[in-house]
């Protein structure tokens, strides 16, 4: 099953996914602004907005592809395909430009921004998780703690930082945004959201996204919480999952810190 495929690190990602576990640091929940249909199909990997559409990659040898999609109806737009023996994950947009990866094939691609063909393809060492930019570097995650910062065109890595909450490594970060300064990041299997302080690696609050429906079990072991996009033009926040019928527009409630 998909769902054990990613199991390294899994341990001890569990051992901190209650919150009584994480205790030391705030936990804010979500209300739910708007819902949006999405493809249930799209097994969701990466995600972002940018001119008023959304941008998603799906995952799955053989169903792997990147596409368009428009917000209000979830439509998709425009699609490109990847090789069927790929596993695609995140992506993130660069100038004129689509980033890529795949999980464990160490390949990634760029693709043209507005007809989505591929343009270039690259390699890097490691897995690859997600994408997301801070307007000078990419930033990666590959399961592991750490996030790596890239130069957007070499892709050669600029530095990195481990993710910690309350002095613990967290492992698992999976599908990213930059959000307002910070990194928001997926914690794979379970229904949390890192708020990450990009110059030291500290998670300074956790997103519980205990009050979107599908969060809480669909029947299908792999529609996890996985897709977290902004627009910052209109301060609006989307999150969904793999596999999920709906996206959701969301407001952040005040984080609280939890009793130990």
């Amino acid at each position: 099953m998909l769902s054990i495929l990613k199991s390294l690190g899994l341990g001890a990602l569990i051992a901190m996914a209650s919150l009584p576990a994480i205790a030391a640091v705030p936990v804010g929940g979500v209300a739910i602004v708007h819902v949006y249909p999405h493809d249930p199909g799209a097994f969701t990997e990466g995600l972002f907005y940018l001119h008023g559409d959304l941008y998603e990659s799906t995952g799955i040898p053989g169903q792997s592809n990147v596409r368009r999609v428009r917000l209000q109806d979830g439509v998709v737009l425009q699609s490109q395909t990847i090789s069927a023996n790929l596993f695609g994950e995140g992506i993130v947009n660069w100038g004129g430009e689509i980033v890529s990866l795949t999980w464990q094939d160490k390949t990634g691609f760029r693709w043209d921004l507005k007809t989505l063909k591929a343009k270039q393809t690259f390699h890097y060492t490691g897995e690859g998780w997600a994408l997301t930019q801070d307007g000078k570097h990419l930033i990666m995650s590959d399961g592991t703690p750490v996030l790596r910062f890239r130069d957007p065109l070499s892709f050669k890595e600029v530095r990195h930082i481990e993710v910690t909450a309350d002095g613990r490594p967290v492992s698992n970060l999976n599908e990213l945004e930059w959000v307002k300064g910070e990194i928001l990041a997926n914690i794979w299997q379970t229904k949390l959201i890192a708020r990450i302080d990009p110059k030291t690696g500290h998670v300074k609050a956790w997103i519980d996204l205990s009050a979107l429906p599908e969060s809480n079990g669909t029947g299908n072991p792999d529609a996890v919480p996985n897709g977290i996009a902004y627009d910052a033009e209109h301060d609006r926040l989307f999150v969904t999952g793999k596999d999920w019928p709906h996206l959701y527009e969301v407001h952040l409630l005040p984080p609280k810190a939890m009793a130990r």
